[in-house]
């Protein structure tokens, strides 16, 4: 009668080394699959404009979609020049704008021109946190995280892709949002890779919680965008922002491709 429980321990032992088996088989799975679909952002960067690919939500194209709105809610005040955007100082510094469609998991595509003058200091504040920088670094040889390419606070660019201001220069960026618990805490770090100009400048460079006390839901914020965040922090799902930081830069051809079905227009509680 000995027999049967050393089987059902064999027989657990077995279930148990299975089961270890599939979960790490699993795990393995999933990290190959994130490398492949990273190995698979190679975004198409050669000729500008770049045409929206199908299942884009257009942001601004210079022509009919302008989906960007003052800090307040409102409308923007940055005037459309020549089919694009123009970075403008309001009445006080951090007059950014900020995308009524808001989502999750992205691919942004933004394509951008510096200023003949100053330092073309702006950027590209996905979900309000976390920056891209865009900074005039054309020719410089020694890059830190204020540098073009660097996602800001966090990591300095992989290579210098800067091009000389007055040409066009692009961004395409892969974000995928950290994962908050039902009290707001992150218990996943997002990721973001990101191309500048042809050139891969960030690689799945993992975040958490955001580093810099200059980001919109923090300085010169305003009644609506801390809805949005308090709302961001229990949904994941936020807006991008264009930075004004004293400098002209222009903007076209700005859209979102979103990775999940958590894309919206966002509505203001009543």
């Amino acid at each position: 009668m000995a027999r049967p429980p050393e089987l059902a321990r064999s027989r657990k032992g077995s279930m148990i080394r299975q089961w270890r088996y599939s979960v790490a088989a699993a795990a393995w799975l999933a990290v190959v699959g994130l490398a492949m679909a990273e190995d698979e952002f190679a975004p198409r960067q050669g000729e500008l404009p770049v045409a929206p690919p199908e299942g884009a939500i257009v942001l601004f194209d210079g022509k009919e979609a302008n989906r960007f709105l003052s800090m307040a809610g409102g409308k923007s005040d940055w005037p459309i020049e020549d089919g694009t955007l123009a970075s403008t100082r309001g009445s006080e510094r951090a007059n950014h704008v900020v995308s009524e469609v808001h989502f999750r998991d992205a691919d942004l595509h933004v394509e951008f021109l510096l200023p003949e003058k100053g330092s073309g200091n702006s950027g590209i504040y996905i979900h309000g946190n976390y920056e891209m920088q865009i900074f005039n670094s054309f020719g410089k040889q020694e890059l830190d995280q204020g540098d073009m390419g660097a996602l800001y606070g966090f990591a300095k660019p992989l290579v210098n892709a800067s091009r000389p201001p007055g040409e066009w220069q692009v961004y395409d960026i892969r974000y995928r949002a950290p994962r908050r618990d039902p009290q707001g805490q992150i218990v996943e770090e997002g990721s973001i890779t990101a191309w500048l100009n042809g050139q891969k400048v960030q690689e799945n460079t993992r975040f958490g919680e955001p580093r810099s006390s200059y980001h919109p839901y923090r300085y010169g914020t305003t009644p609506y965008l801390q809805a949005i965040w308090e709302q961001q922090k229990k949904t994941g799902v936020g807006p991008v922002f264009l930075q004004d930081h004293d400098n002209p830069v222009r903007f076209r051809n700005v859209w979102i491709k979103p990775l999940d079905d958590r894309s919206q227009v966002y509505e203001p509680a009543p």
